[in-house]
């Protein structure tokens, strides 16, 4: 299972934008709401599922999309099913580690 990810270093945080490698492109719309999960931020590689466990338990503010994205997070204990939201059918998720 791939995933498209990008690491970048924020105030001396380590912020992981990941997604589903099926989602990237995709733009999500629901009512006045836009939401595009563009290339530059969620796709500078494309990584496999062992890979994608450790940035997710290496990284303090995570974002996510995708239904297999989630489901990884949620497996190893670093996401909750109670905040997850969606749009356009599409979950979204929001990690902060401190």
């Amino acid at each position: 299972m791939a995933f498209a990810v990008k690491v970048v270093n924020y105030q001396r945080n380590r912020m992981l934008n990941i997604c589903d490698v099926d989602l990237v492109g995709r733009t999500l719309v629901e009512g006045d709401l836009t939401m595009n999960l563009t290339q530059s931020y969620f796709a500078e590689k494309i990584v496999e599922e062992k890979e994608a466990e450790q940035l997710l338990r290496n990284s303090s503010i995570i974002n996510m999309a995708g239904e297999k994205t989630i489901a990884l997070s949620v497996k190893i204990g670093v996401g909750s099913l109670k905040g997850i939201k969606k749009i356009d059918g599409v979950p979204l998720l929001l990690v902060f580690k401190f």
